[in-house]
């Protein structure tokens, strides 16, 4: 009985020693650690987790993905029918090709406005020279009645002529001011043409946009959230169809006591312990230090100013991005401990 208990008291005294052996060891780990290192664990994973949304409404024809799925940038999310807005880009296209030939007609006519003028030119010269002759032929009528060479009658013959030849002279002047008139005309009607086709061409376009808006594409590569959309269903231009989360951009925010902060700075090496992987120690750098406490960022901060001040040790967000290269299997969310070395 004896040696039993004997026995018992050395196992028990070992197990005691290794216990207070052990406890020290740790202890004085984490002093040293303590001062070594300022560490967090209000800490979490970051992404960023955008909406896709629809730019055009319309019933959705096809759905090419599944809750969860991991989507590459371009690839084609949703299908939404696309019929009515073909028949917009087809009324778009029929009224450009419209303006297009009142365009033709218009230059057809300034055209021919212009050759008008050329022949206007020569009417006048024919005219003028009728006009010179009848004014010569008066000029020796009138000299020749004076003279008595030639009678009243003949005279009045010639200055009728003389009259008509002046009136013809006149016309074609005035003909041909009328034709310059017309080329003005018509050259403001094909700058107005060219504003309205310009106008036709920008509501084509702006047709074939909403027109490739009927297929909804994934920004960039990432991992698509919840699915909330059935096919059939109709949907409004800006409705949200399915979030994604950006798998190639992800951060730590830690918020740090303010009393931790000190000695921080950017591009400071930090050791990131993610909770769901407890045998992976991740690489980090500081990449920006929060310029106020988060309280301050809250929808309604604090008042200090009504009298009830309680003393709280404010936190400071601090933005740590991963060294580490293939970080894909780190969730948005997730918890970690965050450690940075002090200098």
């Amino acid at each position: 009985m004896k040696t039993k208990g004997k026995t018992f008291n050395i196992i028990f005294n070992v197990a005691v020693t290794i216990i207070i052996v052990a406890t020290l060891f740790f202890f004085l780990r984490y002093l040293v650690r303590s001062g070594n290192y300022e560490e967090t664990n209000d800490a979490q994973v970051e992404a960023y987790i955008n909406p896709i949304s629809a730019r055009v409404g319309g019933y959705i024809q096809k759905i090419n993905f599944e809750e969860h799925q991991f989507v590459n940038a371009g690839d084609t999310l949703v299908k939404i029918d696309n019929r009515e807005y073909l028949t917009k880009v087809m009324e778009a296209e029929a009224a450009l090709e419209d303006s297009k030939a009142k365009l033709q007609i218009l230059d057809a006519e300034i055209m021919t406005a212009k050759t008008g003028t050329s022949v206007n030119n020569d009417m006048i010269s024919v005219a003028k020279a009728k006009y010179i002759e009848k004014q010569q032929d008066l000029k020796r009528y009138k000299n020749l009645l004076k003279e008595e060479a030639a009678t009243l009658q003949e005279f009045e013959q010639m200055q009728s002529k003389y009259d008509v030849a002046s009136s013809e002279f006149n016309a074609s002047k005035n003909n041909l001011k009328t034709t310059n008139s017309k080329i003005i005309e018509l050259e403001a009607k094909h700058g107005l043409l060219k504003a309205e086709i310009k106008q036709k061409e920008a509501q084509l376009e702006f047709a074939k946009i909403n027109l490739e808006y009927t297929i909804i594409l994934a920004p960039y590569s990432g991992r698509l959230g919840r699915k909330t959309i059935q096919e059939g269903q109709q949907i409004q231009a800006g409705q949200s169809l399915v979030p994604i989360i950006n798998e190639d951009q992800k951060w730590v925010t830690a918020n740090f006591k303010e009393t931790q902060i000190e000695n921080m700075k950017v591009g400071q090496d930090v050791e990131i312990k993610i909770d769901g992987f407890e045998d992976k120690i991740y690489s980090g750098k500081i990449e920006a230090i929060a310029g106020s406490t988060g309280s301050k960022f809250s929808l309604l901060p604090a008042d200090n100013s009504t009298g009830n001040f309680v003393k709280i040790t404010q936190r400071i967000p601090v933005k740590i991005k991963f060294i580490d290269k293939n970080i894909t299997e780190i969730k948005a969310g997730m918890n970690v401990i965050v450690s940075v070395k002090n200098k």
